[in-house]
Formats: structure tokens, C-alpha cells, sequence
């Protein structure tokens, strides 16, 4: 049953309670001048009341010495009975029907994490995992959400929409929470709990859940950063450190700061500096850059290609940059093209590269 349709019954069902409130006013009212009495409507409207709620209080007016007045009590009980019977079913039913709603959509939510792999899993959602989320969504790739305060999970849903987000409502620290968040399929782990200690306790379980994790770590202390990359974790951000730097860069080099802030925060273009990887088995393996027809299927500029082996940068590599298997195109444009992308290195064929809607 629907919402709407449980409130349109809670609306009939009051309604009617009204509608048999009223009635009894107006009858008592009426009988009361048939009989010659001057019944004032405070009295008529408590009798009603009483002989509705059937509370058995001493009867206002002598019913029993009244023509019609008996008849008229008893079909008063009878329909008020009936009203607030319905009413409390239907309040039943929307509570019942709420809690139902909750299971069921945990229930899909828990279906969905189960089917993810390659994800990425957000631990905590201050104001540093808020952050994180909202990259992730720019950027379309597939995340999960851990917190333990339902008040967050609350404004989570507020901002992006309900079962626009998957999430686990539980504290990240214990492993169990994040078995349910797929931690053994995910490819990456973002570590962004409020304190320290509980970013390294997130760090050590996850890594031993997952080998292969990929684990970034916030960090306020400094010194706690040589003990998340001992735990496990391959990078540490200091909230501190990421904010000194951008002060020093609005007073040395505001320019560019305000080219990365327009980018990041473009409505009409979802511009970001991405990375491409060149899979070993790509068709592209071995060719020069002027034969991978970047440029004519993305509107992506080549700004850095990375090397793995000897851990080497190429920056604006040139046309006859060879693609080797392994390397890693940094570029600059629209997610949609870099996914684009993507699957051309994957198959080598235009044919593959599918039309990406833009996010809602």
C-alpha cells in the first residue's frame, strides 16, 4: 500500500470521526428542543464526546425519558465505534507500512552492495567524506557509504536523493561492517573517520580483509600519518597540510586556483584531470598517440602519461609517444569522455564506445 494511500484513508477515517462528532451535537441539540429543554452546545458537544469515547461518565442529559434520545445515543455509539476503529487501523497500517518500506529498501540497498565490485568504500561522512562523496558522484564511480550516525545518512539522502546512495548504517572500525560494504571486492577504501585512531583501527581491518585494497587515510595529527602507511594504507592526506597549501596558492598562483575551482564546480560540463589506463591485452599496445584516435571520439587533452617501469612522467607527450602496456594517460575533459575512452583501450573499437547519459 502507498503512502498517499494510507494518508487518504487517515484523512476519511477522521473525517468521518468529525462528521459523527458533529451530527451528535446537532441531534442531542435538536432532541433537547423537541422536548422543550434548552440543551446549550458545550453540553451537547461533551455528551457526544463521552458516548463516543464510551468512557461511561454520568450522562449529561436523561436520555431515557426522551423520545428518540435512546435511539439516537446508541446509533451514535455504534458509528463513532466504527470511526475511530477505522482510523486507528489505518494509523496502524502506516506505521506498519513505514517500517515495511525501511526493510524493504535495506533489503535492495544490501542486494545492490552485494552485486558491486571495483568499488570504492566511504568511511564516514564529515566534512571531509562529504567531500569524497560528491567527487564520487561527479565522476560516476561506483561507491558505498559507512557511518554510524543516522542523522548524516539523513542529510545524505536529503542532498542526493533517497536510494541515490548505497550505504551501510554501522561503525566502519568493526570488520563485519565493512564484509556488508563488499571491503573483499572493492578496489578502494577512504579512510575519513573523525579521529585518528579510528582511521588506523579502519586501515588495519580493512587490509587484512582485503590484501589488494587500495587505502587513503585522513590524518590531523602528523604524526599519526608513518602509522596508517605502516597499518596499511598507501597514502595519508592531511586536512591541515591540503589547507595551508591552498592559502599559500591563492596569495602565489590565484589563477590557476581559480581554473581548478571553476572546473571542479562547472554545472554545465563536468570537467576533471583524470587517468586512463592502457591494459596490457589493448589493441593499442605498441602504437604511437597520432594512431590512437583520441582526439576524434573525446574532446580529451593528453597533458601527462605515466610510466610504472622505472616510475617516470612524460609530460604533453607528443605524437609519437608509444602506448606501452601498463601506462597511465593523464588527461583533461569531460567524465563522460574519459569513460568514453576507456573502453576504446579495452577493445580498440569505435564501436564500443557507448553514450554515457549525463547524471541527473
Amino acid at each position: 500500500m502507498l503512502f498517499r494511500e494510507i494518508y487518504r484513508r487517515l484523512g476519511r477515517g477522521l473525517l468521518l470521526l468529525l462528521a459523527v462528532l458533529v451530527a451528535g451535537m446537532v441531534g442531542y441539540h435538536w432532541i433537547g428542543l423537541s422536548a422543550g429543554h434548552d440543551w446549550n452546545w458545550w453540553d451537547c458537544r461533551y455528551m457526544t464526546v463521552i458516548t463516543v469515547a464510551s468512557v461511561g461518565y454520568t450522562e449529561v442529559f436523561p436520555v431515557r425519558d426522551i423520545p428518540g434520545a435512546e435511539g439516537f445515543t446508541v446509533a451514535i455509539i455504534l458509528l463513532g465505534a466504527g470511526a475511530m476503529v477505522y482510523a486507528s487501523s489505518v494509523l496502524v497500517a502506516l506505521f506498519v507500512e513505514e517500517d515495511l518500506r525501511h526493510a524493504l529498501r535495506r533489503e535492495r540497498m544490501r542486494k545492490a552492495i552485494h552485486k558491486m565490485k571495483d568499488h570504492i568504500i566511504v568511511c564516514g561522512t564529515g566534512s571531509t567524506g562529504i567531500t569524497v562523496v560528491r567527487e564520487l558522484r561527479a565522476t560516476k564511480r561506483p561507491f558505498v557509504v559507512v557511518e554510524r550516525d543516522a542523522e548524516r545518512l539523513a542529510r545524505l539522502e536529503a542532498e542526493f536523493g533517497k536510494d541515490q546512495v548505497l550505504y551501510v548504517q554501522g561503525d566502519a572500525t568493526e570488520d563485519d561492517v565493512l564484509v556488508k560494504a563488499g571491503v573483499e571486492r572493492a578496489m578502494g577504501l577512504v579512510a575519513a573517520l573523525p579521529t585518528d585512531k579510528d582511521n588506523l583501527f579502519v586501515t588495519v581491518s580493512a587490509r587484512q580483509l582485503n590484501p589488494n585494497l587500495r587505502i587513503v587515510a585522513r590524518a590531523v595529527e602528523a604524526g599519526t600519518a608513518p602509522k596508517l602507511l605502516k597499518a596499511g594504507a598507501h597514502r595519508v592526506v592531511s586536512p591541515n597540510a591540503i589547507g595551508g597549501m591552498r592559502m599559500v596558492s591563492e596569495l602565489i598562483r590565484p589563477t590557476v586556483v581559480e581554473f581548478l575551482d571553476k572546473m571542479l564546480r562547472d554545472r554545465e560540463r563536468n570537467l576533471r584531470i583524470e587517468e586512463v589506463p592502457v591494459p596490457p591485452d589493448s589493441p593499442l599496445v605498441g602504437q604511437p598517440l597520432r594512431q590512437a584516435p583520441i582526439r576524434r571520439i573525446t574532446q580529451l587533452l593528453v597533458i601527462a602519461a605515466w610510466e610504472p617501469e622505472p616510475d617516470r612522467y612524460t609530460y604533453n607527450p607528443g605524437p609519437d609517444y608509444v602506448l606501452t602496456a601498463g601506462v597511465v594517460l593523464i588527461v583533461l575533459g569531460e567524465v563522460d569522455d574519459v569513460i568514453k575512452l576507456r573502453a576504446f583501450f579495452e577493445t580498440g573499437e569505435r564501436s564500443s564506445v557507448v553514450h554515457v547519459p549525463p547524471r541527473t
